[in-house]
């Protein structure tokens, strides 16, 4: 008796202690200031040329709940959340309805977010999902459900909901889909339009009408249901003929918004802005996003990615390091995942460059030679046998020439050892590509590297051995146009520029059909669409295909690969550079060809790049290459 007495004192105490807290917390939630949903969290991206493309919480056109066709709100509210005007922000009902069919499915087959938490999660500008983001969203929707009635709610979710193709807002998607605006639709109309938030690539009219009807008529099913419309009202909606207008001011490029979760992940880890202030006022940020940039490099994916496979692609301006256009990924709508911020994927050859800067560095010239030929390495307690691509060896000695061109496995790993350990480490260190595994495979890329970081190692070639920062924001202003952050860029000597132009006119070799011998150039595929001087190199292993290259200007890289790391086909590997050669060709057409001074302390001499000797007139072949003055070849071509 007397146990049972404490338990039920302490049952108490603990019911006391729950109760405070909830009561504290509601409180202190009506207390604290109240967000005004028109403008909270409103980021607004601008482009290079200060033009408007995103604006993260709605849209220019905010439209009043009682503005809004009444079949349209009864659509959603019968679709994403049935007891919106009965719970708290949280449908305990239909939590645990959802936890029941996703065990027995053994799978996810039902969410159970209510509107309120959709729109908290709404103005927070990104579908992460951690802990943390998932705890705000909470917090937010509570906050929402006491500071802020129903109708409110619901009017903040119409003007800030997805609906496919870009479109944010019910005015915006009513005049998208059908050139009227929200208070004037039919019910057929509103059902279409209410079943796409669930799914807007799938659920869209005008990318899938076939899916989108089947969507409708569950739309319409559901309505019944709850007593929103009668069976012949909702069979009338479902056979109306519905015209589409499907236009839009805005840019519909499927990978814009890559570069846009890029600039609020720079905008996150800026120390600079209170987390709070950007949570409870409206800012202008002031980007480097090229649309033109980005719409080449949207179309060369286009035209090229017809597959399940995925990529990742960023473009920088190499004397300032801005980031002028990015894609993490083919189709934002079917994956939201940024590949080109988080991903990292072994880069095969593409670190052979730098293994040849150091070389040059240490000693060798664009002749020095290796023998090319089947080979294997006694590194103690294990013997290393590695291949060339398609086992193609010149059994014979090989200048670095082609070497480079041909992307010879075995002269790369020779040239490591002959350096020595941490020789090729600290170069990558230098122009930051950092965090990589010192080991005798490192030049044939087996590391893992974000494409950001390895293109970005790639623009200190490209800017004369200068490093810089990269950067998406380069301000940000308050709604009222004061500054609240402003870019500073660094820069900083790292590579010797002699080295870095021979390098970077070895580099052209990669294209030149005059190198043809026993093997040929790795780009060769590609250059009859290369009109303008560039430096590239490929990368390629069982399963990722890179390539990245510049000119003075500008330096792109391009990365291919299934999400699930299954093995390319032959046809893969050819995708990524078609996509860098497209998208380099279309943004540079109308611009001059842009190329390197050569520097005082370097010369150019004939020689035939079969062997790295001085060319003759019987030579086969014959091309100017670039050595430090005093380093020329001095054997004659027999």
């Amino acid at each position: 008796m007397k146990k049972r007495k404490i338990m039920l004192k302490i049952i108490i105490i603990f019911i006391f202690f729950i109760y405070a807290f909830f009561g504290l917390f509601y409180l202190y939630i009506r207390l604290s200031p109240k967000l005004n949903l028109k403008k909270a969290n409103t980021i607004i991206l601008y482009d290079k040329d200060n033009k408007e493309f995103f604006r993260g919480n709605g849209s220019k056109e905010w439209i009043d709940l009682k503005n809004i066709d009444k079949d349209l709100i009864n659509a959603t509210i019968s679709t994403e959340d049935k007891r919106f005007y009965e719970h708290n922000g949280f449908d305990y009902i239909r939590i645990i309805k959802s936890l029941f069919i996703n065990l027995k499915s053994g799978s996810i087959k039902e969410g159970a977010s209510t509107i309120t938490q959709q729109y908290s999660r709404n103005l927070y500008l990104n579908f992460d999902r951690t802990l943390t983001r998932k705890i705000k969203e909470a917090y937010l929707a509570f906050k929402m459900e006491i500071n802020y009635s129903k109708d409110e709610i619901l009017e903040g979710y119409l003007n800030t909901i997805n609906y496919g193709n870009g479109v944010l807002g019910i005015e915006n998607a009513s005049k998208y889909y059908f050139n009227k605006s929200s208070k004037d639709l039919s019910l057929g109309e509103a059902s279409i339009l209410a079943g796409i938030p669930a799914s807007p690539q799938d659920y869209s009219p005008i990318n899938d009408l076939n899916t989108s009807k089947r969507r409708q008529k569950i739309i319409l099913d559901k309505m019944v249901k709850n007593k929103y419309i009668t069976e012949d009202e909702a069979k009338n909606a479902y056979n109306e003929e519905l015209v589409f207008y499907g236009k839009k001011e805005k840019l519909n490029l499927t990978t814009l918004m890559y570069y846009k979760d890029a600039v609020m992940n720079e905008l996150n880890n800026l120390e600079v802005i209170p987390k709070d202030y950007i949570e409870n006022n409206s800012i202008k940020i002031y980007t480097n996003l090229d649309l033109e940039a980005q719409t080449k490099l949207d179309e060369s994916i286009k035209n090229n990615v017809n597959n399940d496979l995925e990529l990742s692609s960023v473009m920088i301006e190499n004397k300032t390091g801005k980031i002028i256009a990015l894609a993490g990924g083919k189709d934002y709508e079917k994956s939201q995942y940024n590949r080109a911020l988080y991903s990292k994927r072994q880069v095969g050859s593409t670190l052979k460059p730098f293994l040849y800067y150091t070389a040059l560095e240490n000693g060798f010239t664009a002749s020095s030679e290796f023998m090319s030929k089947k080979t294997s390495f006694n590194l103690g307690n294990e013997v290393y046998k590695p291949n060339n691509a398609g086992n193609i060896y010149a059994n014979r000695k090989i200048p670095m020439i082609l070497a480079l061109a041909y992307s010879d496995n075995i002269y790369a790993l020779k040239t490591n050892m002959f350096l020595g350990d941490n020789q090729l480490v600290n170069t990558l260190n230098k122009v930051g590509i950092d965090s990589v595994d010192n080991n005798v495979s490192l030049p044939l890329g087996t590391s893992e590297i974000n494409i950001i970081k390895l293109t970005s190692g790639y623009k200190v070639l490209a800017n004369e051995g200068k490093k810089n920062n990269n950067y998406f924001i380069r301000e940000i202003k308050s709604k009222d146009n004061k500054i609240l952050y402003k870019f500073n860029q660094e820069e900083k000597q790292v590579l010797n520029n002699n080295y870095v132009y021979i390098l970077s006119e070895l580099l052209r070799n990669c294209y030149d059909y005059g190198l043809v011998d026993y093997n040929s150039p790795t780009c060769l595929s590609i250059r009859p669409k290369i009109t303008k001087k560039y430096a590239i190199k490929t990368g390629s292993t069982n399963t990722d295909s890179l390539i990245v290259g510049y000119n003075k200007d500008y330096t792109l890289g391009v990365w291919v690969g299934y999400d699930d790391n299954k093995k390319l086909s032959d046809k893969d590997n050819s995708i990524s550079k078609n996509i860098w050669v497209d998208t380099m060709e279309n943004y540079l057409r109308n611009k001059s060809d842009s190329w390197f001074y050569k520097p005082r302390d370097v010369n150019a001499v004939l020689v035939n790049p079969l062997n790295g000797k001085l060319a003759t007139n019987e030579s086969k072949k014959k091309k100017f290459i670039y050595y430090l003055k005093g380093t020329e070849p001095t054997e004659i071509d027999k």
